[in-house]
């Protein structure tokens, strides 16, 4: 449904015993509703005779139970027993889409009243005739999809000319920004727009094959249905009835079954499924108190062996919200799901790794209760907060009639109970099942087989949902049926579903129930789930052994009650620029948001903000307030930042620990209505490192130069610790990089630049330092200290190398220890002519080599100032500089000059005795034998 237009949809029912009213339209998940759609109705019962309509609109046969209704024009139209109104009267088209290969999706337009079966049933893998020619004339207009991520807010187009009425995009598929959303550019065709839509788009999950001869696993016959799904992925769903099990990785669009191998069970331990959980590591079946693994490698009895026990198991528990991102301060990964016993709690991680959590002794300890009370594990929940688990106690001293809930939540990141303000008197063999619902303060909702118990706000608004006849007991309203399911969704929506498929809608922070129209037979068995666009849809078991889904217009359908209850939302409008659901937030960095309510005159409303979390952030409210035309807008802008001073601590490290962590924050309306659209904005801080956040050194990369490895030698003089050999260093490409070209005239300051997983941030003004990694010492910096401004002797390398001894090079000078030399305060005078061997992007200190020779140099950089980061954030970067030969030794040079003086005078003294060989040759015979005369 479009933000652009708003939609009201009026149904009057009749008393009419147990019949369904059923209304759809040719577009999947109700996505679009209008005027211009075929709208089918459907009635099931044995009292029907015709439909009435109004004038203005058209029915095909009024007297079949199923039939079509088409209306004129726009309004506000009542139809008996099912009223359908425009919703959106311009947005008429969809988006459609199809992972072609990794990464690439294919995209087009179509309209769901000339769209193929296929297209309808979201198995086409290309476009129909007329969603190519819609495509490609929307094309011709300026039409062009783009993908949204909502987590990272990040886009993506195609780049290549539309082929046969499709856009290829390419699309990075990622668990950490799955959620996506395909919109498009404001073209109209025929007055008509294109609807944007939800998609969940990551690695694909394969369901687990099914293998001849294997044996169907079910819960007990009659039994109502079992569901889990991912919380992360909820097309990944496993589905447990009294005859089969079935899996799903597309919302049962198709399925499997799941079965195990025939000697694994018995036939009564394979009919005795008492829930079940899919994760990561496989589904989990929980059958007579012991707990079994279905994977891929086969189906596995969990115990001792993996520290569970062997029996005894009486629950399991996984998480119902998706967080993708978390800060975890221990570094550590959180758990997948629970298993619990009477007495004991274990978590399992990833990888089948069990750890058990607790016990009743030790609960019974943090909890100071008497060691003589009976205590016992009632049920464990995973809480709307990404790191922490609930955990609920039944006490009793005297166990004959009543008994106490407690509650206490176990935080997986600091590792502390905390016991709750909630305390339930119930019957002792009662049954309570609790679920959390997305917020930033703890809130749930706790059912047993009548009634819904409310807890929201931090356990502070509590009580049970009431009925218009003004009890809690639902049943009442639903033939005596009882509670099966509770589904709750991220806008705060709440269904409660009966076994006889009565439905009850509630919403969060609310204290009452109402009854919806009936939608499917009271015989069938049924589960609401939640599709990958967002959207709820019926998961029907068939008698047959088969399984069937149906999309239920949920926002229609509480409308429609809405009109006739009266019910209206307290306020206008509520906007905000919240645009993720995790924000990073750094030392020194500041998060501005604002919040806005339109609302009624007269009527005082305003906004709450709420956090839950360690008190580590600061924040400073800002409201603006303007009255015009009988209404009233209310402008909060909130700024959240920290205010300390982390320089020159003794206790650096402890004091950044205590000050970093994950802080819940909420915005919600002071007053709200089951009407209104959303009913709070809910959004984590992360006060600390980003471990996605690094440092370069501008001008260096890894592409600019020849990739290879080789070696070099450092003569010993040049080294900082003066050894007694020369040192060999191995230069790594891959991890140094492209080295830069210097002569050694040539001075140079590092530029340092800061990223993050989305690119480019900004450079870095704060102070760092430099050091030659191998240990080189033989370069300097041109400013002294007394040009830097220093008022005393500032550190240097030598100095604090001096001080921590104990320490590797890297370590031994940071943000840890850094001390400001601009105060007379600190430090002693000493020599301040000395190099000042801190750098900043505008203090002018450059690194230059005063010995004037060639040189390979490793330097690793380091942010120095204590307020610029939480996190350790270094880079390395290489320098050849050339120009003169390197130095020789001296007792090289006066070896080579005594190799050279005694070659020398060899060459001579031979050459002293070759000529004194020549002369005396030539002393001795003529120069010129005499010629010889003939005798005549």
């Amino acid at each position: 449904m479009s933000a652009r237009e708003v939609a009201v949809l009026l149904s009057w029912l009749s008393c009419c015993g147990l019949a369904v009213w059923r209304y759809s339209s040719n577009s999947p998940n109700y996505r679009i509703f209008s005027t211009r759609s075929t709208i089918k109705l459907e009635y099931e019962g044995t009292l029907f005779t015709e439909w009435s309509v109004p004038e203005i609109c058209f029915v095909l046969n009024k007297s079949s139970p199923r039939t079509e209704l088409r209306c004129s024009s726009p309004g506000v139209h009542a139809i008996k027993p099912i009223v359908t109104g425009p919703v959106i009267l311009h947005t008429c088209f969809l988006w459609y889409y199809r992972v072609k290969v990794s990464n690439v999706i294919s995209v087009w337009v179509y309209d769901p009243e000339n769209a193929d079966p296929d297209e309808l049933l979201g198995s086409a893998e290309e476009p129909s005739i007329n969603s190519i020619v819609l495509s490609t004339q929307m094309a011709t207009l300026g039409q062009k999809p783009i993908v949204h991520t909502i987590l990272k807010r990040k886009t993506y187009v195609s780049n290549e000319k539309m082929k046969k009425g499709t856009w290829h995009i390419m699309v990075p598929m990622t668990r950490d920004d799955a959620l996506k959303e395909i919109r498009g550019n404001q073209v109209t065709f025929q007055d008509c727009f294109i609807a944007d839509f939800l998609i969940v788009l990551t690695f694909p999950s394969l369901t687990i094959p099914e293998i001849p001869g294997s044996l169907p696993i079910s819960s007990p016959r009659g039994s109502q249905l079992m569901v889990s799904w991912d919380a992360c992925v909820v097309a990944s769903v496993v589905l447990v009835t009294d005859m089969e099990t079935f899996q799903t990785n597309d919302s049962f669009r198709t399925w499997t079954r799941i079965r195990v191998p025939p000697g694994s069970l018995s036939d009564a331990e394979r009919r005795s499924v008492a829930d079940v959980i899919v994760s990561r590591d496989g589904v989990f079946f929980l059958t007579n108190g012991v707990l079994y693994q279905k994977s891929f490698r086969g189906f596995l009895k969990l115990g001792r062996i993996l520290n569970l026990p062997n029996g005894g198991i009486i629950g399991i528990s996984s998480r119902k919200w998706c967080w993708v991102k978390y800060l975890s301060k221990a570094k550590e990964r959180r758990s997948n799901f629970a298993v619990w016993t009477e007495n004991e709690v274990y978590l399992e991680y990833i990888l089948l790794k069990f750890t058990r959590l607790v016990t009743t002794t030790e609960l019974k300890n943090i909890l100071n209760l008497s060691v003589t009370a009976t205590l016992t594990i009632h049920s464990v929940e995973y809480t709307g907060h990404p790191l922490e688990i609930a955990v609920f106690l039944s006490y009793c001293t005297i166990c004959t009639v009543t008994k106490k809930i407690f509650l206490v939540i176990y935080n997986e990141d600091t590792k502390q109970w905390v016991s709750q303000e909630f305390t339930l008197d119930a019957p002792i063999d009662s049954v309570f099942v609790p679920y959390f619902i997305f917020s930033a303060l703890p809130g749930l909702i706790l059912w047993n087989k009548h009634s819904i118990y409310y807890c929201y706000h931090n356990f502070t608004f509590t009580g049970i949902l009431q009925t218009p006849a003004g009890h809690g007991n639902l049943s009442m309203l639903s033939n005596d049926s009882i509670i099966h399911e509770v589904f709750i969704d991220y806008y705060g929506n709440i269904l409660i579903k009966m076994e006889n498929n009565v439905i009850f809608h509630s919403k969060i922070n609310t204290r009452d129930v109402v009854k919806l129209h009936l939608w499917t037979n009271n015989t069938t068995r049924a589960f609401v789930l939640l599709s990958t666009s967002g959207y709820t849809y019926f998961l029907y078991a068939l008698d047959n052994g088969t399984i069937q889904i149906q999309d239920y217009p949920l926002s229609l359908e509480t409308r429609s009650v809405a009109f006739t209850t009266k019910d209206k939302c307290p306020y206008m409008a509520f906007h905000n620029n919240v645009a993720r659901v995790f924000y990073f937030l750094d030392k020194g960095e500041i998060l501005t948001l604002w919040t806005q309510i339109i609302y009624p005159e007269n009527t005082g409303l305003y906004v709450v903000v709420e956090s839950y979390g360690p008190k580590i952030l600061e924040e400073s409210h800002d409201i603006s307030f303007e009255a015009a035309f009988g209404h009233c807008t209310k402008t909060l802008t909130i700024t959240f930042y920290q205010n300390v001073d982390y320089e020159g601590l003794y206790d650096y490290f402890e004091m950044q620990h205590n000050n970093t962590g994950l802080v819940m924050v909420q915005l919600r309306p002071s007053e709200y209505s089951k009407t209104c659209p959303i009913a709070q904005k809910v959004f984590q801080i992360a006060v600390g490192c980003d471990n996605k956040k690094f440092i370069a050194v501008k001008g260096f990369s890894k592409k600019e130069c020849h990739h290879h490895d080789f070696s070099y030698v450092i003569e010993k003089s040049y080294l900082r610790h003066q050894p007694s050999k020369n040192l060999k260093v191995r230069y790594i490409w891959k991890k140094y990089g492209c080295p830069l070209r210097l002569d050694f005239t040539e001075k140079f300051q590092p530029v340092i630049q800061l990223f993050d997983d989305n690119g480019y941030v900004k450079d870095v003004g704060a102070n760092f330092i430099v050091w030659e990694i191998h240990g080189r010492d033989d370069y300097s910096f041109n400013n002294t200290m007394a040009q830097s401004g220093c008022l005393h002797e500032a550190q240097t390398w030598k100095s604090m190398i001096e001080l921590n001894k104990h320490l590797p090079l890297e370590e031994v000078w940071g943000p840890e220890n850094y001390i400001h030399c601009f105060s007379y305060a600190m430090g002693k005078p000493g020599d301040l002519d000395q190099p000042y061997e801190i750098i900043n992007s505008s203090n002018g200190n450059h690194i230059f080599w005063p010995l004037g020779h060639s040189g390979m140099y490793v330097f690793r950089v380091k942010i120095l100032d204590p307020n610029y980061s939480f996190c350790n954030l270094t880079a390395m970067f290489a320098i050849e500089t050339f120009g003169l030969i390197p130095s020789p030794s001296v007792y090289l040079v006066a070896a080579f000059l005594f190799v050279l003086m005694l070659l020398f005078f060899t060459i001579l003294i031979l050459s002293y005795f070759r000529y004194v060989r020549i002369y005396r040759q030539y002393i001795y015979k003529p120069l010129h034998n005499p010629r010889k005369h003939k005798k005549n």
